[in-house]
C-alpha cells in the first residue's frame, strides 16, 4: 500500500529497553496500512558539543516540526510510571488538537482514571465531605467523568473525531502491545478514507 499520510507516533517507548525496536516496529505496522511513519528525533540529532539542556531542546524542536508537518497523531496513552500517561505524550497530544489535527489514542488497561485514581494512588482512601463532593485523604477532590485519563485526553481527542481505544493486556505487556496501537491505524485509515 502506498503511504497517503504522514503520522506522529507519540509515547513513553523512547524509555523502553527495546525502544528502538518498538518504535520501528510501529513504523512498519503504519507503513503496511499506507502511512508514513514520524521516527524518533534523537535519532537524527547529534549531542556532541552541546549540554544536556541544549540536547534536550534541540529533540523538543525536532518534535515539534515533525508534528507540524504530519497529518494526524496516534499516542499511547497507557499509563505510565503512575496513573496517567506520559506527560510528554500529553504535551504532544495537545500540540496536535492545537494544530487542528486528529488523535487516535489507545490505553493497555480498560481501568478508569478514576478507578486508578481511588484505588491506585488513593488506596481506597477516600470521603465525601460536607457538600457530597468524593475526597482523597489529602483533602483533594476525586472526579469521575468515565473517562481514560484526564478528562482533556477525552475530551480533546473527541472534539477533533479521533479515537480513544481502551484494551486490556497482561501487567507484562502494558507498555509493548501494540494491538490497539494497530486498532488506531485502522480506525485512521478509516477516517482519512471518508475525507
Amino acid at each position: 500500500m502506498s503511504p497517503t499520510h504522514k503520522v506522529y507516533i507519540a509515547g513513553p517507548e523512547v524509555f523502553l529497553p527495546n525502544g528502538f525496536a518498538q518504535m520501528q516496529r510501529k513504523g512498519e505496522l503504519a507503513l503496511a496500512q499506507g502511512f508514513f511513519p514520524s521516527t524518533m528525533a534523537e535519532n537524527d540529532l547529534d549531542p556532541t558539543g552541546v549540554s544536556a539542556f541544549q540536547f534536550g531542546c534541540q529533540i523538543s524542536a525536532a518534535n515539534e516540526k515533525m508534528m507540524r508537518d504530519a497529518d494526524f497523531c496516534i499516542a499511547n496513552l497507557t499509563p505510565f510510571r503512575g496513573i496517567s500517561a506520559d506527560i510528554g505524550t500529553g504535551y504532544e497530544v495537545g500540540f496536535m488538537i492545537a494544530l487542528g489535527k486528529p488523535v487516535f489514542g489507545y490505553t493497555n488497561t480498560s481501568k478508569l482514571y478514576y478507578e486508578r485514581l481511588l484505588e491506585d494512588y488513593y488506596r481506597g482512601k477516600a470521603e465525601k465531605d460536607a457538600e457530597g463532593v468524593l475526597r482523597g485523604a489529602d483533602g483533594l477532590m476525586i472526579e469521575d467523568h468515565g473517562m481514560v485519563d484526564n478528562l482533556m485526553f477525552d475530551g480533546g481527542i473527541s472534539a477533533i473525531g479521533g479515537r480513544l481505544v481502551r484494551r486490556d493486556v497482561p501487567s507484562e505487556a502494558m507498555l509493548t502491545d501494540l494491538g490497539a496501537y494497530d486498532e488506531c491505524l485502522g480506525l485512521a485509515r478509516d477516517f482519512f478514507g471518508k475525507m
